[in-house]
C-alpha cells in the first residue's frame, strides 16, 4: 500500500469522526485503526482522500480487495458501501438493543454480510460497549 501522508491520515481520521466507517466502532474502544481504499490498489485505486477510509482491523480483514458483496435477502451482487459517496444512516441503522446492524438497502446488506459485521463476537463486544455508555457513536 501506498503509504498516505500524516495530514491524510489525519484528514481521514478526522472526517470518520474515529470510528470505522462501516461498523462504526470507535477508536477509542478498538484502539487499532488502519486506512484501507474503498478501490483497492491492485484494482487502480489510489491513495486519495476520496479513495480511502478508516476501517478497523476486522472490517478491513474481511472486506480485503473486494468492492462487491452478495444482499442475503435477493442473491444479488452489489456494491459495498462506500463512506465517501454514500450516507450511512441511508444504508444502515441499529437494532433495538444497539448491538446489531441492521441493513436497510441490498448495499447495506451485502456489506454487513461481507464484513461479518454483526458475528457473534462483535455483537457480544458491542453489548458491553452500550452497557458502558460507549455505543453507539454519538453523531
Amino acid at each position: 500500500m501506498t503509504r498516505p501522508s500524516k495530514s491524510l491520515r489525519d484528514s481521514i481520521v478526522t472526517l470518520a469522526h474515529g470510528c470505522c466507517e462501516y461498523c462504526q466502532s470507535q477508536q477509542i474502544v478498538v484502539l487499532d485503526m488502519e486506512l484501507d481504499h474503498i478501490q483497492p490498489e491492485s484494482a487502480g485505486g489510489k491513495t486519495t482522500l476520496e479513495n480511502l477510509f478508516l476501517s478497523c482491523l476486522r472490517c478491513n480483514r474481511y472486506k480485503r480487495n473486494r468492492v462487491t458483496g452478495i444482499d442475503p435477502d435477493t442473491g444479488d451482487e452489489v456494491a459495498l458501501y462506500n463512506p465517501r459517496t454514500q450516507i450511512w444512516a441511508d444504508h444502515f441503522k441499529w437494532s433495538a438493543d444497539q448491538a446489531t446492524l441492521i441493513g436497510l438497502t441490498a448495499t447495506g446488506r451485502a456489506t454487513i454480510s461481507r464484513l461479518k459485521i454483526n458475528d457473534d463476537n462483535r455483537v457480544a463486544a458491542r453489548r458491553l460497549w452500550v452497557a458502558g455508555g460507549l455505543h453507539p457513536p454519538k453523531d
